[in-house]
């Protein structure tokens, strides 16, 4: 059986590998405890496994090292950094401290972030606003970067735009990750190193072809991912991924009309206070009787129950911060070099 590591452990370790290639020990903290979370819920493409490419883009100075993010609008509820390229999970826990102490006080506050860079898992961030009662959504896009298809095309326009958001109720919180693609390019990208296919016609060739073969993605001229629906309902995901990309590129004011900078993001944040709306206890006591009819619904043939968004996560993330975290199989491998270059080993 693969090696388990205690959830400490490997934040304590990423902090180090961080620090060591000169990221603000402040910023390594924080990135190391988002990527961590990722794993602990099950999200093993967008967890350590970026550890390696961040530590890259260190080196390469296509990452900022120090620094803060320069403040564009700043009103009692609405708020625009330029992230100056700095950490993407650093800028966006920073955003939502802010965010949370406006909307206490104004029932709502939205953060967006241009040129920020990578966010790493989406889910990460959600319970931490929704252990303090609070609801958020959080989007973001890469705007120099094209890896989905609009519906009906055949050529690449935008990123998987993934929606989170996460909300309170008497129970365990409700917690969403989705793409606006039927995948991810990180997935995309795994399944291709190890000559695997999708599960069905998820992308399409540089013809428009319907494939199950990731390496459509790396042809040249390359092929896409098919928006979420797939071949028959995809324009409910292009949609979507339009919707993403006014939120985030067109409310920030610097998207893919700019000169291409690399690999980074534009980010969505907003953060709701139910107290400031209907009342915090009649929001979790609506949400809970929509959240318990659901799970009481009775399943259909071959399903064991039905569950809620983010309940398997949530169960994944308790089961390994008791037993340790099974990370997925060639991370720590990848991180062996640079592990090496810094000095810094796993366990130390």
């Amino acid at each position: 059986m693969p090696a388990r590591h205690s959830a400490p452990a490997l934040i304590a370790y990423a902090t180090a590998l961080l620090t060591r290639a000169g990221l603000d020990a402040e910023k390594s903290a924080v990135v190391a405890a988002i990527l961590t979370e990722g794993d602990l819920l099950g999200h093993t493409t967008h967890g350590l496994a970026l550890l390696a490419p961040y530590l890259a883009e260190l080196e390469k100075g296509t990452m900022t090292k120090t620094g803060e993010p320069l403040v564009v609008a700043d009103w009692p509820a609405a708020i625009t950094w330029d992230g100056q390229r700095l950490p993407g999970p650093w800028l966006v826990v920073r955003a939502l401290d802010l965010a949370i102490a406006r909307a206490k006080l104004n029932g709502t506050c939205t953060v967006v972030i241009r040129r920020s860079h990578h966010i790493a898992c989406l889910a990460a961030y959600l319970k931490r606003v929704t252990d303090q009662g609070l609801m958020m959504l959080l989007s973001c896009s890469d705007p120099f970067v094209a890896s989905v298809a609009p519906h009906g095309g055949r050529a690449a326009v935008y990123t998987p735009n993934p929606i989170a958001a996460g909300w309170p109720t008497q129970g365990d919180p409700v917690m969403l990750d989705v793409s606006m693609s039927i995948t991810t390019n990180a997935l995309t990208n795994r399944l291709n190193k190890e000559q695997r296919r999708y599960p069905g016609p998820w992308a399409i060739d540089a013809e428009g072809r319907a494939t199950d073969d990731p390496a459509a993605l790396a042809t040249t001229p390359p092929g896409a991912l098919l928006p979420l629906g797939g071949l028959d309902h995809g324009h409910k995901g292009y949609a979507f991924a339009l919707l993403v990309e006014a939120l985030t590129g067109a409310l920030a004011g610097h998207g893919r009309a700019d000169p291409p900078e690399g690999w980074g993001a534009s980010v969505f944040i907003q953060v709701l206070s139910p107290a400031l709306f209907g009342g915090a206890e009649e929001f979790r006591r609506q949400a809970e009787h929509v959240a318990a009819t659901c799970r009481a619904t009775p399943p259909r043939p071959g399903v064991e129950r039905v569950r809620l968004p983010g309940e398997n996560g949530l169960r994944c993330r308790a089961e390994q911060l008791a037993h340790g975290v099974d990370l997925y199989p060639g991370i720590v491998a990848a991180l062996a070099p640079w592990s090496a270059k810094l000095g810094v080993f796993l366990g130390e």
